[in-house]
């Protein structure tokens, strides 16, 4: 669906039209900031509505059910809808799968003022090399279970398949992190630094659905150090862990998708940390690929490929 015309104001134009084939980082990420946090308002109200309307996609991998709410579908409305209107020409990728007209649709801000403060050099890059990610309701499973901490909106910017800004909203928090690669981040991680190990107990933040098996595995990975292993619901919830120094290591051992950790990654990138597959890859998230990551996943803030070394056979376990 493209947009006939564009609005303009004398700062510039407000929403994109066919014809603009080329876009800001900083316009797509405060369009990403905004659309995140209106997407999880109505995640949240849904919520406290008791009006999931909850069906079933079937099972994981793991034989876990894989459901789908109205929290799921609302949200990807506003996030797919919203990025229509304001960049009719971007590639966007979501989980939720609704194609519906943009008529009618306010367009979102494209100029977030804690984004402008860290523009400086801001050049456009064409449309078709941008792909925005987008999560419209991570942790579904734990939503239908009222284990709201879990649960984040998330939208993800990448060029050329590298991860350039990243938005994590959690809406029962009414907390948003993001980042912008070479830039910075929302004021909640300012003075957020890398870090190091500090050598006590080892904190492993995993899936719910297979704790068990990386407890196991990375205790004998480290020689009888002590691991503590967090069983958690949420791919964004797991790396806003890390990021605020609560986990060490985030791993995911089997397959996960590429709108559940391209925010993370994202904002680690902008921190100074750093998430790969287990075997040690950077994951390309151009539209055109797989959106499944195989190979298992790792993030951390310091001592990666440390950790990665180590715990790279969790996958086979």
């Amino acid at each position: 669906i493209l947009c006939r015309g564009s609005l303009t104001s004398e700062s510039g134009p407000i929403y994109g039209s066919k014809y603009d084939r080329s876009y800001r980082i900083s316009e797509v990420l405060s369009a990403a900031i905004y659309l995140s946090e209106k997407a999880g308002h109505k995640v949240k109200a849904i919520r406290e509505q008791d009006d999931l309307d909850e069906q079933s996609k079937g099972e994981t991998k793991e034989g876990v059910n894989d459901p789908i709410t109205n929290g799921d579908l609302e949200s990807h409305r506003i996030l797919v809808k919203g990025f229509k209107k304001g960049f009719p020409a971007l590639h966007i990728v979501s989980e939720e799968h609704e194609e519906e007209s943009t008529e009618g649709i306010i367009p979102p801000s494209m100029k977030h003022p804690d984004v402008l403060k860290l523009a400086g050099d801001d050049p456009k890059f064409p449309a078709e090399d941008i792909t925005v990610w987008i999560d419209p309701l991570d942790a579904t499973k734990e939503y239908t279970e009222k284990l709201t901490e879990y649960v984040t909106v998330m939208a993800c910017v990448a060029v050329n398949g590298v991860p350039v800004a990243g938005v994590i909203r959690k809406p029962f928090d009414d907390k948003t992190y993001w980042g912008w690669v070479g830039h910075g981040t929302s004021g909640n991680m300012e003075g957020v630094t890398p870090g190091k190990d500090e050598g006590g107990p080892l904190r492993v933040i995993v899936s719910r659905s297979h704790a068990g098996s990386v407890k196991e595995t990375a205790q004998a990975a480290f020689d009888g150090r002590e691991v503590t292993v967090t069983p958690a619901g949420g791919a964004g919830y797991k790396a806003i862990e890390v990021v605020e120094n609560k986990q060490d290591v985030y791993v995911h051992t089997t397959i996960i998708k590429k709108w559940d950790i391209c925010a993370g990654d994202a904002i680690l990138r902008t921190l100074g940390g750093k998430q790969t597959d287990l075997r040690g890859n950077d994951i390309n998230y151009s539209h055109n690929l797989d959106p499944k990551n195989e190979h298992g996943l790792i993030a951390t803030m310091h001592d990666h490929e440390t950790y990665r070394e180590k715990l790279q056979g969790v996958s086979n376990s």
